[in-house]
């Protein structure tokens, strides 16, 4: 079946809406083997973020969970594919700090820490996915943002999110995998 963003956005946030798990990966990877989530694809752009969000309120962080994920979903609909090697920045990046900029209502005039401490990670993010290199991997960037993404939710709203060992399972459908020179190949 061929589906257009907006329908894979739907039924990203339907399935979303059911999770009850508190780590992200697990979550992100039952979404990502549905039908309506490309090996790689601008959905991507909002999913990766939306895990997050949605393992930090399972965890009991207070927030209106649907309501951030339909602002999410408004600014990630306005990410383009292929933005890793077109603009030279990775969309899962700009989804996770999107979701802290939701979280902590930050915005382009804000002058607090997390206006700086959003920037730190979205630079944390993309320093650690330059030096694992190309060709773009969704599922690989995914797992790093995600990553970077905990660690920084963890120190700052006092949660205790686990994620388990990392293996993608995605390898064989994608034919530019780095294979063992991915830190999440599967061996």
């Amino acid at each position: 079946m061929e589906y257009g963003m907006l329908d894979r956005y739907r039924l990203i946030k339907e399935e979303l809406l059911k999770e009850t798990d508190t780590n992200p990966i697990r979550i992100i990877k039952r979404i990502m083997k549905k039908d309506f989530v490309s090996i790689h694809g601008p959905e991507h752009h909002y999913l990766d973020g939306a895990s997050v969000m949605v393992a930090i309120y399972n965890s009991g962080f207070n927030m209106k969970l649907e309501d951030n994920l339909d602002i999410l979903a408004e600014r990630s609909i306005k990410m383009p594919g292929a933005m890793c090697g077109l603009w030279g920045i990775c969309g899962s990046v700009a989804s996770i700090c999107a979701v802290f900029s939701i979280i902590d209502n930050t915005g382009p005039l804000s002058n607090d820490i997390f206006y700086a401490k959003h920037m730190e990670l979205a630079s944390n993010i993309i320093n650690t996915m330059s030096k694992i290199g190309g060709p773009r991997c969704c599922k690989r960037n995914a797992f790093v943002s995600i990553t970077k993404a905990i660690e920084y939710a963890n120190s700052q709203y006092n949660l205790n999110i686990e994620i388990d060992k990392i293996e993608c399972e995605f390898s064989p459908k994608n034919a530019q995998c780095l294979k063992k020179s991915c830190p999440f190949y599967r061996k």
